[in-house]
């Protein structure tokens, strides 16, 4: 797994120079030169729960493990406690199998799905919303500070989309420190691989944010749910679906947020505005001064 300098305080974040998650390919540009750009990858990933043949998923690659396991949690295959014998991996076959203690069947569950919005297209098995009858997300506090802090570092973290673009992130954070950062051409992908991270290292998701480059979609929105965290950030907008899910869920729901603004569509009763948004305005526009002053 790849890690960042300590300092930016990562647990795991993206590895923008992992030449085997983009292609390099030649073009002209708009003057008709001849350019070479880095573009991200597109490969099957085929996931097995036990003997039985789950899904093909559109991926970079990475984190094949993190990716089936998290995918798997969130479409209720597999429960919070469920002890996981073995994951192995076949690079080679592009096969990843779950194995787990008890046997499963989701035949029934198989025969019934929505294919989503995702990009890369996302889908989800069986009854959409299973396993979040009467629940209500985790009650907290969600200080501004904290959502301006975590916007500026992310959007300043080395990674694909800055690299070579036409990719989603998804950011697990406590307070205003990024944990895990994850990157897919899908949002659902860069999602599951975050659950998987959960469930693999039994970590708490009440007390954390969900921060997502992509819309704040239906899918978005009972993934998040699924895995407990009871808020959910974006820069990208809302859909109608989307944020009915949230009002039904108690789920805090952000979106919008660019520079000093954002709209918070559900939940809105744990926001603590601890800091005057002009201040923010004014911090950037001295960063971007001070940038540009040591690039001169």
């Amino acid at each position: 797994m790849a890690t960042l300098d300590e300092t930016a305080g990562y647990v795991l974040a993206p590895d923008p120079a992992d030449e085997s998650l983009t292609a390099r390919v030649q073009g002209v540009d708009q003057d008709g030169a001849l350019v070479e750009v880095r573009v991200v990858t597109e490969r099957p990933l085929t996931i097995y729960l036990n003997a039985r043949e789950i899904v093909t998923a559109m991926t970079i690659g990475d984190h094949p493990d993190l990716l089936a396991i998290g995918f798997l949690r969130n479409q209720g295959m597999l429960s919070p406690d469920e002890p996981i014998t073995g994951v192995d991996y076949d690079d080679d076959l592009q096969v990843v199998v779950v194995r787990t203690e008890r046997q499963t069947d989701f035949e029934d569950k198989l025969q019934k799905k929505t294919r989503t919005s995702g990009c890369a297209v996302g889908t989800v098995f069986g009854d959409m919303m299973d396993g979040l009858e009467g629940v209500t997300m985790p009650a907290g506090e969600v200080r501004t500070s904290w959502l301006y802090a975590l916007a500026h570092q992310i959007n300043r973290t080395p990674s694909l989309y800055l690299e070579a673009g036409a990719i989603h992130g998804t950011v697990l954070c406590q307070q205003d420190r990024p944990l895990v950062y994850m990157e897919d051409v899908g949002r659902h992908n860069a999602v599951d691989k975050v659950a998987g991270w959960l469930f693999v290292n039994g970590v708490d998701p009440a007390d954390k944010i969900l921060y997502t480059t992509g819309r704040l979609t239906s899918e978005m929105v009972l993934k998040t749910a699924h895995m407990g965290i009871p808020v959910l950030v974006s820069r990208s907008g809302f859909t109608a679906w989307g944020v009915e899910l949230a009002q039904q869920l108690g789920m805090t729901l952000i979106g919008r947020m660019r520079g000093r603004r954002f709209t918070c569509l559900s939940g809105a009763e744990r926001l603590i505005r601890d800091v005057d948004p002009s201040e923010i305005d004014e911090d950037r526009k001295a960063h971007r001064r001070k940038g540009a002053q040591s690039d001169g």
